[in-house]
């Protein structure tokens, strides 16, 4: 039998037991296997990343439902692969280049990606890694990868077939354009932040006058594409020069002044110029006016020949020289400041400039209809439910999405156009000459896809869509998505879109929306703040489980989680508590039977029935808490068991009739325990897959038929609810019982009693029938509590003042006189309650202090009225145990 160590060791523990699941493939799905479907597919972490706390508890989540519903019996399959990021996977590649002095361009396109694939295959199997040893049970024989031979084919079969519906097209449009990654990015993609700018009055000359009109803009650099100024056709102010000609500053260009409703007469000085190349409001009101648009931009960001002198300046340079030179010449008005939002690529956090640009588009709104009557009509529900009012709003004014990208990595878009004739053909297949004059010399369009072109197809190309593959029919659609809040817009709407359209079925039923990881300031992590916790790190520390259980403890439904290091001791304590207990159960037990539990519930005294109730009570708990997402209540149910009525009180309890019993106490005290044992490991499994297998198996190798149909837990039996074990009665007497244990512990603590101490108690009761359960019991609340005597009277009456506590039972007092050194104990009081004052008077120093409130965080703010609050409840318990002592001394 195996020596079962004193402590419990993660680092020896973990990595076995992967590397035992892996090699007896218990994370293999299979469709020819019993069971119902029960399908997650993983989010593609990008190649490029490595695991952050996000992931962590993303992957956690995902990993506890698929765990919970494989030892339901359900054919659960966990789907893993990676996403090929074209962005940001070129841009590492395009750094290492960089360090030899290397370009793409040098490179050419065929020679960059193949850098690029190699670095793929040398890094990019990296956080896979990492998210193995986090305990992720996926399927890693069927892992998938965006760029893969089959999910290549299913992006080129998805962009061939809304092209032939006429929902793909080509267009010359104002687009998010990032100067340092010189692509086009999605609306999505554009990320907003809150930036400090100004608003700049720049005076337009009239043609032909001494006066002039105030222009506000908070982007003076494109002023030199403008091509009118527009003003609100009922704002009386320039009802008069719509019509007339202004002379454009610098470059002295001759523009109209337009009306159009679109201008805010109270923005700035209700005046806009207007340059169609270089914003989307001011495009489409230059179509309205059949303005014809100037780009005085390069790709780079760096002012164009349409620039005039500026030509080569980068544009936040010329925006400077600019305003010098309007400033000389008198043309520069006030300079107002101003918070606006600014767009930023998502990936290098360059501010992103709106450009005109020919791109390929897809048409969302006929996809976007159906979706949402999907969430409208419940068929697909959000968790928490306030994110479908987020999705709606979103999919209720959706726009356009750009699609192509102007990059080597990725999917190229699968257009060609022939030289000699011009036609062009959208094909499944590379053509080898065009369709229509036969000639040869045909050109591929140079762009990629947008990456989440290919992750939108993800829940059902991972299953060989668009063949009729027998895996699509039996685990699609999958049944839940768990994501984070960010990526709504950007994957979430677009896959059900996807799904519907081209599977005519949702992709899933439920989508679960987890919080945001951040720091104990609430702030996000990031490693430009200092303030990242690597769950590596953690791993290596405490152990994967204590990670996991530790994330999910403090992570309440779809809210944001605070971290901080000294959180990861919840999960490191309990593991030990969970082995500590396990450990001493597993040495001091016989060999049981446990399936005999079912015949022994005529002899099971009120304990028994009591932890088994609870038991019940537990499962009940978890099952309904993870079918409606509350991880956390899950997992504090389990904790508050486990340690409080398990490990406090049941066990406490049980070793009197270990060790003192009769063999039938024994032996029945032990079936208890091994069962309630058993099925805690199969209710944290999901949480701790680690220790609780290792646990399982000393507790499989000890005694007979702890599920004997399978070797592991994690392919075995999830705890059923049993109606016999429904005792709610024997759990409220219980309670009551236990809740006269603890009152009179707390009298023990209070005043310093050793537990190996001999005391007396004594139990003034609120009625007869209390008088008559408490003495029921009195044997072993007497062994519990190291009781010499406990006296049980309704009409008790202390002859001196007694430390004492109420319970439902009546109230329990404390004789002193044989458990302490009064003396002694007055002294320690006294100097602890001196110690408070003086903590209590530097607390309350710093929250009367005006500067303090003003300045100091909300968190350290609250964390200081907590402390304080903590110190006058200790003090008021310190004077009142001096209270009673100095009466027991005057005596």
């Amino acid at each position: 039998m195996k020596e079962i160590p004193k402590q419990y060791n993660p680092k020896l523990v973990e990595d076995r037991w992967f590397s035992t699941w892996s090699k007896e493939n218990l994370f293999r799905s299979d469709r020819e296997n019993s069971g119902q479907s029960y399908t997650i597919v993983i989010p593609p972490p990008n190649v490029t990343g490595i695991l952050h706390m996000g992931h962590a508890l993303n992957n956690t989540l995902q990993d506890i439902l698929i765990r919970w519903r494989r030892l339901q019996g359900q054919n659960s399959l966990w789907l893993p692969g990676t996403d090929h990021a074209g962005i940001a996977t070129q841009n590492v590649v395009e750094r290492k280049l960089f360090k030899k002095k290397v370009s793409k361009e040098q490179l050419g396109r065929e020679k960059f990606l193949e850098e690029v694939w190699d670095w793929k295959e040398e890094h990019g199997n990296t956080i896979i890694s990492q998210l193995k040893k986090l305990g992720c049970s996926c399927d890693w024989s069927r892992e998938r990868f965006t760029m893969d031979t089959g999910l290549s084919r299913a992006v080129r079969e998805a962009f061939v077939r809304l092209y032939e519906k006429g929902l793909i097209y080509r267009g010359d449009y104002i687009i998010n354009w990032c100067p340092r990654c010189k692509t086009a990015l999605s609306d999505e993609e554009a990320e907003h932040r809150t930036v400090q700018g100004a608003l700049y009055n720049i005076k337009y000359p009239i043609d032909g006058t001494k006066w002039s009109i105030e222009v506000a803009t908070t982007r003076p650099e494109t002023m030199l594409g403008d091509l009118a100024v527009a003003v609100n056709p009922k704002d009386k102010r320039y009802s008069d020069l719509v019509g007339k000609t202004l002379i454009l500053p610098i470059l002295n260009r001759r523009i109209q002044v337009v009306a159009d409703d679109f201008v805010d007469p109270d923005f700035g000085t209700g005046a806009v110029k207007v340059t169609p190349a270089h914003d989307p409001n001011d495009f489409h009101l230059g179509l309205r006016h059949g303005l014809v648009s100037i780009n005085v931009m390069n790709e780079d960001g760096t002012m164009n020949s349409n620039a005039g002198d500026y030509e080569g300046m980068d544009r936040f340079e010329c925006r400077e020289a600019l305003l010098v030179d309007l400033k000389e010449r008198g043309l520069l008005g006030k300079v107002v400041p101003h918070e606006h939002a600014v767009g930023h690529c998502y990936r290098c956090h360059t501010i992103v400039e709106p450009r005109l640009s020919r791109q390929w588009f897809v048409r969302m709104q006929p996809l976007a209809e159906p979706a949402i009557k999907a969430v409208k009509s419940g068929k697909l529900t959000f968790h928490p439910g306030r994110w479908s009012k987020v999705y709606l709003e979103w999919m209720e004014n959706i726009r356009d999405w750009c699609i192509s990208r102007q990059i080597w990595w990725g999917h190229r878009i699968p257009v060609f156009t022939c030289d000699e004739c011009g036609h062009v053909m959208v094909t499944r297949e590379d053509p080898s000459k065009c369709d229509e004059c036969s000639s040869s010399a045909i050109k591929q369009d140079p762009d990629v896809l947008d990456t989440w072109f290919s992750s939108w197809l993800w829940p059902f190309s991972t299953f060989n869509w668009p063949d009729d593959d027998p895996d699509l029919k039996f685990f699609y659609p999958t049944d839940v998505l768990i994501t984070a809040q960010e990526i709504i817009f950007f994957w979430v709407a677009r896959m059900i879109m996807a799904g519907i359209e081209f599977t005519g079925k949702l992709p899933f039923k439920k989508v679960y929306i987890h919080g945001t990881v951040r720091d104990d300031t609430g702030t996000k992590m990031s490693k430009s703040l200092g303030n990242v916790i690597d769950p590596l790190d953690i791993i290596k520390e405490v152990g994967a489980d204590a990670l996991r259980f530790s994330l999910i403890m403090i992570t309440a439904k779809g809210q944001d989680v605070f971290l901080s290091r000294d959180k990861f001791d919840i999960g490191r304590n309990f593991s030990n508590k969970l082995w500590n207990a396990s450990r001493f159960l597993l040495m001091n037990l016989q060999q049981v039977n446990t399936s005999v539990i079912f015949d022994l519930r005529k002899d099971m005294n009120l304990d028994d029935r009591y932890i088994l109730g609870k038991l019940n009570q537990t499962i009940h708990i978890v099952n309904s808490a993870l079918e409606d997402f509350s991880f956390n209540e899950a997992v504090h149910a389990i904790y508050d068991f486990f340690w409080h009525h398990f490990c406090d009180r049941y066990i406490e309890v049980a070793k009197s009739y270990l060790y003192d019993g009769d063999q039938k106490e024994k032996e029945k005290t032990g079936i208890v325990l091994a069962y309630v044992l058993d099925s805690v490991l199969h209710l944290l499994h999901p949480f701790m897959p680690y220790i609780t297998e290792e646990i399982w198996q000393l507790l499989k190798d000890r005694y007979k038929n702890i599920d004997s149909k399978s070797d592991f837990l994690m392919k075995s039996n999830w705890p059923e609810y049993e109606p016999m074990f429904e005792d709610p009665q024997s759990v409220i007497l219980a309670e009551k019982k236990f809740e006269i244990i603890r009152v009179a512990r707390n009298i023990r603590t209070e005043y310093n009693v050793s537990p190996a101490k001999i005391v007396r108690f004594a139990i003034k009761t609120v009625s007869a029938e209390e008088t008559k359960f408490v003495k029921e019991h009195i044997s072993g609340m007497q062994k519990l509590l190291k009781a010499s005597e406990i006296i049980v009277d309704e009409k008790f009456k202390t002859k001196e003042p007694l430390p004492s506590g109420i319970c439902e039972s009546g109230t329990v007092f404390m004789f002193l006189d044989e458990a302490i050194d009064v003396s002694q104990e007055l002294e320690r009081l006294q100097k602890r309650l001196d110690k408070i004052d003086k903590e209590l008077e530097i607390v309350k120093k710093k929250l009367s202090n005006q500067s303090f409130l003003k300045n100091a965080p909300e968190s350290v703010i609250k964390k200081e009225r907590s402390k304080n609050e903590a110190l006058l409840k200790d003090k008021e318990r310190l004077e009142k145990s001096l209270f009673f002592l100095e009466g027991l001394s005057r005596n």
